[in-house]
């Protein structure tokens, strides 16, 4: 007996032993986990905008946010929208977009592209210049930070130059995470304003749906409140394009008053989130950090990839996590959508150039404001439902069935005010044949609707050279990871 009593003894020792192993490993693992935890923690404060200082606690997710200005990379690619597509100058006449526009870039390039746009003039000094204040609200983590000092009405009021010399780090970490949790935020007042307005509370909203609040607090549609300028959202009567241009046209709204036509102009701005909304990734549960920041695996570590770009340039990350179809599959699939969406984008450009240039012959020739008030409010909002559908960038793809139906009421509606409008004409003056200036060019475009481009260009140059070099290169508050990655982009 005393043979199976040692082998029992000594296996419950072992077993002990193991066990002490086992409880001490998963003590050990506790710790290493809430070291972990408490390691992402960043403890910042809200003046803390440096890529560098957020570099510290999260070495993985800046790494790949730096990626964006490599030479490779799609976001650093700078696109002349004007010179690829001249139309858009005549349906930008009068409106700074009409200048100077390029395609989005990167995050990483907020600040300096909107140094270098000549939409942002070419101001001499903090009162000087056609922008207001409202226009940095999106560009970067040194506008809560200003907020927060300053007030928010306070903050949107005076010129854009104003805070030139405040606001240096482009669009970065503080943006969209807690500087003290390192939970993600919504930094941005006008969000929370509507959101409250819409009786929804923040505490209510889920991890899944902040990961596309963030990007909804610039993504989105949104307007200048005179007389200072308040940013607001226009979605009280909700997020479709129907719903938000009652909105405007209840407040009798416009951004501007077109120089050609003189339509009372709605400029949309990249109403991303309402038209992903109303795709079937926002429907079943899909958010935008999903596709443009999906998972990474470095090291043993998981995080989000802060390249922020389209999906298409990283289908196995984003795509084929849950779409079975080759890479080949899908790519054709996304360029289908999109030459659908640009087929029917041009003609709608094409029908709306033609509207304005008919709308002012409709004025030289005697019309009054009574006879033109139904076509010019055709054109207004066709060109709002063209401008709705493309300006969200990657409206082809968040949701091409909407974004299609979209542009086919802009076309009608388009259509609409030229038959009125010839029927105008021809009652005017039965004789009177329109005639339509050579716009082929982004050249010839702006020449026609009286832009000096020369004039502007040069100013830009010497503000470049001066101004803006002291409120951005310059500028200790710079972070030298950016100024590193962005050394040459200051400039036209």
């Amino acid at each position: 007996m005393r043979k199976p009593m040692k082998v029992i003894l000594t296996l419950s020792i072992i077993a002990v032993a193991l066990l002490t192993a086992l409880f001490i490993s998963v003590n050990e693992r506790s710790q290493e986990g809430e070291q972990l935890r408490m390691a992402q923690q960043p403890n910042l404060e809200v003046s803390d905008t440096k890529l560098s200082q957020w570099r510290e606690v999260y070495p993985y997710q800046t790494s790949s946010y730096l990626e964006a200005f490599k030479p490779s990379s799609s976001s650093k690619v700078l696109i002349d929208e004007l010179k690829d597509d001249p139309r858009l100058v005549v349906l930008w006449a009068g409106y700074g977009f009409s200048k100077d526009y390029n395609r989005p870039r990167g995050h990483g390039f907020a600040v300096v592209d909107i140094l270098n746009t000549l939409r942002t003039g070419a101001p001499k000094d903090a009162k000087d210049g056609p922008m207001p204040a409202t226009c940095w609200s999106c560009k970067s983590p040194d506008v809560p930070k200003i907020m927060q000092s300053e007030g928010i009405e306070e903050f949107y009021s005076g010129t854009w130059a104003r805070h030139g010399a405040d606001i240096v780090n482009p669009i970065g970490c503080p943006d969209c995470h807690d500087p003290q949790t390192g939970n993600l935020q919504i930094s941005r007042p006008a969000l929370l304003e509507v959101m409250q307005r819409q009786g929804i509370e923040l505490s209510s909203v889920t991890h899944q749906q902040m990961r596309s609040l963030v990007c909804a607090q610039c993504h989105v549609e949104y307007y200048f409140e005179k007389p200072n300028n308040y940013l607001r959202f226009p979605w009280d009567k909700g997020m479709s394009v129907e719903a938000i241009e009652s909105y405007y046209d209840a407040i009798e709204f416009s951004d501007w008053t077109h120089k050609i036509s003189k339509a009372p102009m709605l400029k949309a701005q990249h109403p991303g989130y309402e038209l992903f909304q109303q795709g079937i990734h926002a429907q079943r549960g899909v958010a935008c950090a999903d596709c443009h920041m999906p998972y990474k695996v470095e090291g043993g570590r998981k995080y989000s990839d802060h390249h922020v770009q389209s999906p298409r340039y990283n289908i196995a990350g984003a795509c084929q996590q849950c779409h079975r179809q080759s890479e080949t599959e899908l790519i054709t699939s996304i360029d289908r959508f999109k030459a659908k969406i640009l087929e029917i984008k041009i003609l709608v450009e094409e029908e709306l150039v033609k509207a304005h240039f008919e709308a002012q012959a409709a004025w030289q020739l005697g019309a009054d404001p009574s006879q033109m008030s139904k076509p010019l409010q055709d054109i207004r909002h066709a060109q709002w439902r063209w401008d709705f559908g493309v300006a969200s960038h990657g409206s082809f793809f968040h949701a091409p069935e909407e974004s299609l139906r979209v542009l086919a009421v802009a076309l009608h509606k388009a259509s609409a005010a030229r038959r009125e409008l010839a029927i105008l004409i021809q009652a005017l003056d039965p004789n009177y044949t329109v005639s339509f200036p050579d716009i082929s060019s982004k050249e010839k475009a702006q020449k026609v609707i009286g832009i000096h481009i020369e004039e502007l260009e040069s100013a830009k140059k010497d503000f470049l050279n001066s101004f803006a070099k002291e409120w951005w290169l310059n500028n200790d508050q710079l972070d030298p990871l950016v100024r590193q990655a962005t050394e040459g982009e200051l400039r036209r």
